[in-house]
């Protein structure tokens, strides 16, 4: 067994033939015709494990690769990593390899699952002291008549430091626009099993139960990344409400992670990436926001004038998000936090070493505890707060969901699952019946940058105010009754 260490990046057709004519072209360059097939059983049993079982061909040559990866993360891979040689496409399984186990010691029921064929051309490149090898990937995956196009770059350390990985994904980055990439061959591949997915919502982050707080940090903040790069893979190509929406998600839950591991991560740096995380959002949420209008304004409305403007708004905020989306900004932030969280000074401080090395479960526990705490607020009521002071619970509120969700893997004993299941339900609770309040409160706004403040009472029910803050109310005291599952 290996371990792989790769940076992986998609560009457009356009931009790989760029990159092939401006890197060096000499006797370490290589062109070859690779064809792979992979396998599965009907039910997925590999993907399900988080494996993928392959034997590529190159010329004569076919060389078996098991791979396992059981935490996804954005851009930077590092997994286990199984290969022999064979001499046909027939998987050879034994108990040197994890699958075997996952198939209960038999392979009868593998079977080719989709292809993947590219050309494939690579460079070995010195850089800063380290080797790299860099492959540039274009070609095609394949499931019956169903196929998804392969375009991207993946620059592996062979030897040295992962500095140089970014060095030289920079240097890339100046000849061409680059975005991170998160979705393996064999993730396309299997994509192209189901139905078309138009929107990503988060996935479990996967913690092992002795990980340390800084393995902790950057698996749950990958998958943050990996949540946001998925959704907004699907916006560049169209405009879709639901993944503009769980993009927006993915942005809270990184500014989320990234305030929770603030002390480990330093003021300074964390500030910085979460105002820019905080740009896109904003962009984003207004396209948004009108989403929700004009639904609304389908519902109770109908079509009609109101319903055009609010769609020609609509428009205008999406052309907004396009612009946003494409541009470096965009693109540099993405690979700028992946570095900082692979590479950055943080991660070799004296002053916090010892929390970077503590388990994971104490700096959790301490964690969840603050942001609970965060949710006791002195009013007797949230009838008495304002609109304002009740979207920061509001807020508040989220972040403990999603640290909640972070941490979930570190606290699994049958008591502390009981309490978790009880804790989350009472949590969403309160989101909804704040977030309900909070719709309430900014409609008038959005109404009013539209000029269509005369549709006010038509769209927003002021009768049920009360019933509404009741209902939060009641939603936050029962929160605060409940046990913590972390103890």
């Amino acid at each position: 067994m290996m371990q792989e260490v790769e940076l992986k990046l998609v560009l457009t057709a356009d931009a790989a033939d760029q990159v092939a004519r401006e890197l060096p072209s000499d006797d370490a360059t290589r062109t070859t015709m690779l064809e792979a097939i992979y396998f599965d059983t009907p039910e997925q049993t590999l993907r399900g494990h988080g494996a993928s079982l392959r034997i590529r061909r190159a010329g004569d040559t076919r060389i078996q690769t098991i791979k396992i990866d059981p935490a996804k993360g954005a851009g930077l891979f590092s997994r286990p990593e199984w290969e022999r040689p064979v001499t046909d496409d027939r998987p050879r399984l034994d108990d040197t390899t994890p699958v075997f186990a996952l198939l209960d010691g038999t392979t009868e029921r593998l079977a080719p699952a989709f292809t993947v064929s590219v050309e494939r051309r690579s460079w070995e490149i010195s850089e800063n002291g380290a080797e790299i090898e860099l492959v540039l990937d274009r070609g095609m995956v394949r499931v019956g008549e169903r196929q998804s196009p392969v375009c991207e770059v993946e620059i592996e350390l062979k030897r040295g430091d992962p500095t140089a990985l970014f060095t030289l994904a920079r240097r890339i980055a100046e000849m061409v626009p680059l975005r991170l990439g998160v979705v393996t061959k064999s993730e396309r591949g299997y994509g192209l099993t189901g139905p078309v997915r138009r929107a990503f919502k988060a996935e479990p982050v996967s913690l092992d139960g002795d990980a340390t707080t800084i393995e902790a940090l950057r698996t749950v903040i990958g998958a943050c990344l990996r949540h946001y790069r998925l959704n907004e893979t699907v916006l560049l190509g169209t405009r879709a409400p639901e993944a503009l929406h769980q993009a927006r998600v993915a942005l809270r839950r990184t500014r989320a992670a990234l305030g929770l591991f603030k002390r480990v991560l330093g003021r300074e740096q964390t500030a910085h990436f979460r105002s820019e995380l905080r740009w896109l959002a904003q962009t984003l949420g207004q396209a948004r926001d009108l989403d929700v209008m004009a639904d609304m304004a389908a519902a109770k409305l109908g079509a009609g004038d109101v319903f055009d403007r609010i769609e020609a708004a609509r428009g205008l905020a999406y052309d907004e998000v396009d612009v946003a989306l494409e541009s470096s900004r965009v693109r540099a932030v993405m690979l700028d936090l992946t570095q900082w969280l692979v590479v950055g000074d943080w991660s070799t401080a004296d002053a916090t070493r010892a929390v970077r090395e503590a388990p994971a479960r104490e700096f959790a526990a301490a964690a969840l505890r603050k942001r609970r705490k965060a949710l006791k607020i002195d009013a007797p009521s949230l009838a008495l707060l304002t609109d304002d002071e009740r979207h920061a619970i509001r807020k508040d509120a989220k972040t403990l969901r999603y640290a909640t969700e972070f941490f979930a893997d570190l606290f699994v004993d049958a008591v502390q699952q009981k309490r978790q299941a009880k804790f989350v339900s009472t949590l969403e609770t309160l989101q909804d019946r704040l977030g309900t309040l909070n719709d309430a409160a900014t409609v008038p706004a959005i109404l009013a940058r539209l000029g269509l403040e005369d549709t006010e009472a038509a769209l927003v029910d002021d009768r049920k105010h009360a019933k509404r803050l009741d209902r939060a109310a009641a939603a936050h005291s029962a929160l605060l009754d409940r046990k913590a599952f972390w103890r």
